[in-house]
């Protein structure tokens, strides 16, 4: 049915309802107290409204997946496959997802707005500008970038020492160019020529800061945190210091509020904030999740790349921070990635090869066992492809039934909610023991940071040990001093392999994380914690997406999937 048309044809084929009629479905008031409407089809929630809403008990589910490769896992599409599905057998549920980023959507990965029968749409704004959330958290990260170059021309009277800056620049693209670059080079007598940097702006503390918030007054004050540079007698500058915080958060005004849109089968999804998981923290934001946990019964929500990452983010990071923590967990698995776990090269992946599965098995064991240290349950969702066959599907639900570990298959790409009714039905039944978990951290507020490192090396990625030189060993020992020991971990690594090593596939162990830099995010009050190659400004492939995008005759956008 769906062979010969591609996603965004799909979606334009749809039929899309007033994003009033959604957000009708949920109870909230066609009125501009609750919402602005952003066109037909898209909505901004108001925060007043948002914050008059009282608390419900609900159920959060958290989808995550394997490692991946370029077989693909389907995070999304399963995401918005299993909303639908609660939906469609009588619950009430909303999908909670991040805001593409135009890095992928032009580099290598493409959009992120689901596919097939399992979308969220319009699809074209959404992986496009969408609502401009953002370009102005670009926008607000660069102005504090402008200040403080400015306060530097006009006689430094904080003393900052141009030397010691460590905030960069963002933009939301991929452009190897920028990685470093020499700034202040105009001969002017206030210039004081210095390096300096650029990350895409889904790394950008901003973003971090954007997502980790509870209300704009908190999202000021979090800004008003950020330490940017340090004086040249070594005392930290904020970006208070600079009065930043102010006219940042004002750029913010608009963008802080969720964004309502909906899924092919026209129900509520929320898509707000989007940092990556390899080098950021992976999830959407903190009001939109509490959003949609006071409108609705269920809320599933996925954490970027594998559960390695986005999973132990979600869970250390996000949940802390929000006080909420999931009532189950759902892992994406496809049969085709799993045999490139187990040695066979994309070319062959439609072919069955039982061996190359089970060999790849315990990458999926291996992300199981470690939600399981978190004291939640969890099923395995197959995200089925239609080279997959039988006697493939089969020895995965055997694997995962002497795991003691529900499985379904799931065909929402084809089908969209009816293909993943199972996988619903056995959520629905999880979160209905959920009150027997016992969610826990990985680590305490209190351990210190280089144990907090070395626990998730050990217990997540299975590494015999964690490499740190003594510059940062000591620069550690300087954050702790400082009083930020209480912060939690952002490890930014390869989404490829346990390891810091992209063609380690498989459940390796017995490696050593490499710790290369670690940045103090004050104001998203973590650590990122640099390990192995990984950039913060990814580069374009030889052949990017954005060689296949263009408006045809018809002004329509072809090549965007």
């Amino acid at each position: 049915m769906t062979k010969n048309k591609s996603d965004i044809e799909i979606a334009r084929e749809s039929k899309i309802k007033p994003i009033a009629s959604v957000l009708k479905n949920l109870k909230i008031p066609d009125h501009p107290s609750a919402f602005s409407p952003m066109g037909r089809h898209i909505a901004k929630l108001n925060l007043e409204y948002i914050e008059s809403l009282k608390g419900k008990k609900s159920h959060l589910i958290l989808v995550t997946a394997i490692t991946p490769t370029p077989a693909g896992e389907g995070k999304t599409t399963t995401s918005v496959g299993l909303s639908d599905a609660l939906n469609l057998s009588g619950n009430q549920s909303i999908v909670c997802l991040r805001e593409p980023s135009l890095g992928p959507s032009f580099g290598m990965k493409g959009g992120a707005a689901g596919g097939g029968f399992a979308q969220v749409i319009p699809m074209e704004q959404i992986n496009l500008h969408f609502t401009g959330d953002f370009h102005a958290i670009t926008s607000a990260h660069n102005l504090l970038s402008a200040l403080i170059d400015n306060h530097i021309y006009w006689g430094n009277k904080l003393n900052i020492d141009p030397s010691n800056i460590v905030w960069k620049r963002v933009v939301d693209l991929n452009d190897r160019a920028l990685r470093k670059i020499e700034i202040n080079l105009e001969k002017l007598k206030s210039n004081v020529p210095r390096n300096d940097s650029f990350d895409i702006t889904v790394a950008s503390e901003v973003m971090a800061i954007f997502c980790l918030s509870n209300n704009i007054r908190d999202l000021e004050e979090k800004i008003g945190n950020i330490t940017v540079a340090y004086t040249k007698d070594k005392k930290p500058i904020y970006a208070k210091d600079l009065k930043a915080h102010g006219p940042m958060t004002v750029l913010l005004k608009e963008a802080i509020r969720p964004n309502a849109v909906q899924t092919l089968e026209n129900n509520l999804a929320i898509i707000h904030g989007g940092p990556f998981a390899n080098i950021a923290h992976g999830c959407n934001s903190i009001l939109a999740t509490k959003t949609a946990l006071k409108l609705s019964d269920y809320v599933v929500t996925e954490a970027g790349f594998g559960a390695d990452l986005g999973a132990e983010k979600f869970l250390n990071i996000k949940c802390r921070k929000a006080s909420i923590h999931p009532s189950c967990v759902v892992i994406v698995a496809t049969i085709r990635a799993l045999k490139m776990h187990g040695g066979v090269d994309k070319e062959s992946l439609k072919d069955e090869n039982t061996d190359a599965l089970k060999k790849g098995l315990p990458n999926l064991e291996r992300h199981i066992q470690n939600i399981k240290k978190f004291g939640l349950e969890v099923v395995v969702a197959i995200n089925h492809f239609i080279s997959d066959t039988d006697k493939e599907v089969k020895i995965i639900q055997d694997y995962c039934s002497k795991l003691s570990v529900k499985v379904s298959l799931c065909t929402h790409w084809s089908e969209g909610g009816k293909g993943t009714k199972d996988l619903a039905k056995n959520v629905v039944e999880l979160c209905n023991k959920s009150d027997k978990n016992k969610f826990k951290y990985l680590y305490s507020d209190e351990t210190s940071i280089l144990e907090k490192i070395e626990k998730i090396a050990k217990e997540i990625y299975k590494a015999k040990a964690v490499e740190v030189d003594d510059v940062i060993k000591e620069q550690i020992k300087k954050i702790e001093r400082s009083g930020f020991k209480k912060f939690p971990i952002c490890i930014a690594k390869t989404q490829y392999s346990f390891s810091t090593d992209p063609k380690l596939k498989g459940a390796p162990s017995g490696h050593t994380l490499v710790v290369r830099e670690v940045r103090l995010s004050s104001g998203a009050e973590f650590l990122v914690v640099v390990c192995g190659s990984i950039m913060t400004m990814p580069g374009l492939p030889k052949s990017p997406a954005a060689d296949n995008i263009k408006l045809n005759k018809r002004g329509e956008i072809e090549g965007l999937f």
